[in-house]
């Protein structure tokens, strides 16, 4: 796993420090997403975190800190929630099929959060950032390691030299409609989206008298809540 920065804190309680953490990020974030990071102050997260400024600093430092602990907390949230795929039965190409549609729903569902850190982080000091940018290649890990599974089991054909392009290409699907979403949508739904991408980039990963089944798939999976949802 990915280390985290160590923020020091006034406060001896573990599970308090998290609890108002956990307040203080929840407030940011929404502050964050109206009104930017730079134009966000350190007394409206207080305020709205229900904590005073006195009490805001003994659990952070500065506002940079505050952005630190929201830009972990989203990737520790979209981390979490695609893990869960990892744990399905299947061959390598179903686990693959089944992380690649989790993750573009999960980035729906997170989409102001993930423009989020993309619009803010280069405000972050280059420590801070370098633990962000760290759990973002942590997240692609994830599509590399089902990758390699699929190269072993025989279900998917890749040069294992590739894998980790293909893992950022999948990475790069995601956030394409988190990014484009405003356009995309015009054309494709979510479930759309999913399907075709899921497709063109199965049929990549196949021998040529091969055919994917993702139509297939989708149709049974179609109505099921995703993510446990």
């Amino acid at each position: 796993m990915c280390p985290q920065k160590h923020i020091p804190s006034a406060v001896k309680d573990p599970k308090l420090i998290e609890t108002r953490r956990q307040q203080i990020v929840a407030a940011a974030v929404n502050l964050f997403v109206k009104k930017g990071f730079h134009g966000t102050t350190t007394r409206e997260i207080a305020r709205e975190s229900g904590l005073s400024i006195g009490a805001l600093y003994e659990y952070v430092e500065s506002k940079e800190d505050v952005l630190y602990l929201v830009c972990d907390n989203i990737h520790t949230t979209l981390e979490t929630r695609l893990r869960r795929t990892l744990t399905e039965a299947g061959n390598g190409r179903e686990s693959l099929r089944s992380a690649i549609r989790q993750y573009l729903y999960v980035m729906d569902d997170m989409q102001d959060d993930v423009l989020l850190i993309y619009q803010e982080s280069k405000s972050l000091p280059l420590e801070a950032l370098r633990f962000v940018l760290g759990k973002e290649e942590q997240i692609t890990g994830i599509f590399a390691d089902i990758l390699r599974r699929g190269i072993e089991d025989g279900s998917l054909r890749l040069d294992p030299g590739a894998v980790t392009l293909m893992a950022h290409n999948i990475i790069v699907l995601g956030q394409m409609w988190a990014f484009r979403r405003w356009a995309l949508q015009r054309h494709y739904t979510l479930e759309e989206y999913t399907r075709v991408q899921t497709s063109l980039l199965l049929n990549e990963l196949m021998s040529p008298d091969e055919t994917d089944d993702t139509d297939t798939h989708d149709k049974k999976e179609q109505g099921e809540a995703v993510g446990g949802n």
